[in-house]
């Protein structure tokens, strides 16, 4: 096992490190939490080091020691200065004007962008000549975990390469190495939560992720109970990250209209929620369902395109229309 390289990035990884000749840019993609960044960061040490092998850099050159130090004069870094928000124009501007250096150590440049797909309009445009004609011996290394959100012209100048997903077998031998004090039943709702990417999971676990979501559900209960009121709730969760509340409650719609179409028990999504599914699913009209369904798709679209949006009454109209679903058509 190379170190640094996660086990299932190994195959990738020889491919990567065998090539003969080294593409101008690479779009690394796939879902959030499998480890492209740490695959970047691997790949980029390698790009740059002086004496490198089929298992990475050195770290003993020039050149690695002064990564290592954060110093080194041929490396870009470029994501947002802030957390959730856009890489600017002016940001990739810098970026152009480095690529366009010639290299102070007399090897290759390399840039690490991500997320790509947080680049604006101006920024993707500003960022197409230097992947279309990069100057000198350079290489851009791009992240994205939504390619689908990149510009055509962007995708088109890359390397595309979509990153392994472990299998479930091994995200859970990974993630009980590094979270041995959890039951195995908490770190598999870890898992589905993060969509079985383990380094989400970990980063979720984190983030106190399964306190957050006990604490949505019993309102969500009580929302239905009419023990809380929409108001209530939408400033008790006004910590919580808005990505986190909009894919719990676009996969419970989703998981209610399914079972309402086939009756599948099997298909109720995680135990915390799955007589609320049912609940729903027997009270509620297709209809409002669909229209739920829409409204919560075009919000989140909203939040991950980084969206100036007023939170507290986002959420109230959220828990408003969510409150309503059982009843008449």
């Amino acid at each position: 096992m190379v170190e640094g390289i996660l086990p299932w990035q190994a195959s990738l990884w020889q491919r990567l490190a065998g090539r003969s000749q080294q593409a101008h840019a690479y779009l690394l993609h796939g879902p959030g939490g499998i480890g492209k960044r740490a695959l970047a960061e691997h790949f980029m040490k390698f790009l740059l080091c002086q004496q490198p092998s089929a298992t990475g850099a050195c770290g003993q050159c020039k050149a690695c020691l002064l990564l290592a130090a954060g110093t080194h004069p041929d490396c870009c870094l470029i994501e947002p200065e802030e957390a959730d928000k856009a890489i600017r124009v002016d940001q990739v501007r810098q970026l152009v004007g480095f690529v366009s250096q010639t290299a102070q150590l007399g090897g290759r440049k390399v840039v690490l962008l991500e997320p790509a797909e947080s680049m604006n309009l101006n920024a993707a445009n500003a960022l197409l000549k230097s992947l279309e004609e990069p100057a000198g011996n350079t290489v851009l290394l791009l992240i994205s975990h939504q390619p689908s959100r990149l510009l055509p012209t962007i995708k088109s100048r890359c390397v595309q390469q979509a990153c392994p997903l472990p299998g479930p077998d091994m995200s859970v031998a990974w993630l009980a190495e590094r979270l041995p004090e959890l039951s195995a039943e908490q770190r598999e709702e870890l898992l589905l939560l993060a969509g079985n990417s383990p380094l989400a999971a970990l980063s979720l676990h984190g983030q106190g992720v399964l306190e957050i979501r006990a604490q949505i559900v019993d309102g969500v209960k009580k929302l239905l109970k009419q023990q809380q009121s929409p108001s209530q709730l939408a400033e008790a969760w006004n910590p919580v990250p808005l990505v986190l509340l909009f894919d719990w409650f676009c996969e419970w719609t989703h998981l209610i209209l399914r079972y309402r179409m086939t009756g599948d028990e099997a298909g109720l999504g995680l135990a915390d929620m799955q007589k609320v599914v049912q609940y729903l699913a027997q009270k509620s009209a297709p209809t409002r369902l669909l229209e739920m369904q829409d409204w919560l798709l075009a919000q989140r679209q909203k939040v991950l395109g980084k969206a100036n949006l007023n939170r507290v009454l986002l959420l109230e109209a959220l828990l408003v229309q969510w409150a309503s679903l059982p009843g008449p058509s």
